[in-house]
């Protein structure tokens, strides 16, 4: 299993709005310029999370785009998830696809699955876009000090 690469930008640019939460808006081209990724495809993911209302969009001079709450309201795991979908370890787990396996009662490893599974959305569900910019600066006044 692997996060896309829509997944991992969309944190980081999701963070990038967290960081300009108080200032306003944020342009689609400073968040690109910022990152280094591409207009079109943050385009395509912040039209998702619009979608989803993690986001809102304001046009005009001073348009852009912002958080749609505060970012210690915003997941990572509501991001991961509006970009990918559900996090799925294992068909037999979680199954959007309504997989039947015809083992499950007796499979010994469904277990294993099911943990991994839980463990990775309780992770994700934890950590909101606030707790990284608290991250940031206890990182930035760490290295400070040394």
């Amino acid at each position: 299993m692997r996060l896309s690469t829509k997944g991992r930008y969309g944190v980081m640019a999701m963070y990038q709005l967290a960081v300009n939460y108080e200032m306003g808006t944020t342009s689609l081209k400073d968040i690109a310029e910022e990152l280094d990724y591409s207009d079109a495809y943050l385009e395509q993911m912040f039209a998702i999370l619009k979608r989803e209302r993690l986001i809102t969009s304001h046009r005009g001079p001073k348009g852009g785009y912002r958080l749609s709450k505060d970012p210690y309201d915003i997941t990572v795991g509501e991001v991961i998830r509006a970009l990918e979908g559900p996090i799925e370890f294992s068909s037999c787990v979680g199954g959007t696809e309504n997989y039947d396996c015809k083992r499950s009662s007796l499979c010994v490893t469904k277990e294993i699955w099911e943990k991994i599974n839980d463990s990775i959305n309780s992770v994700i569900d934890h950590i909101t876009l606030g707790d990284l910019l608290d991250k940031y600066d206890k990182n930035l006044n760490e290295a400070k000090r040394s």
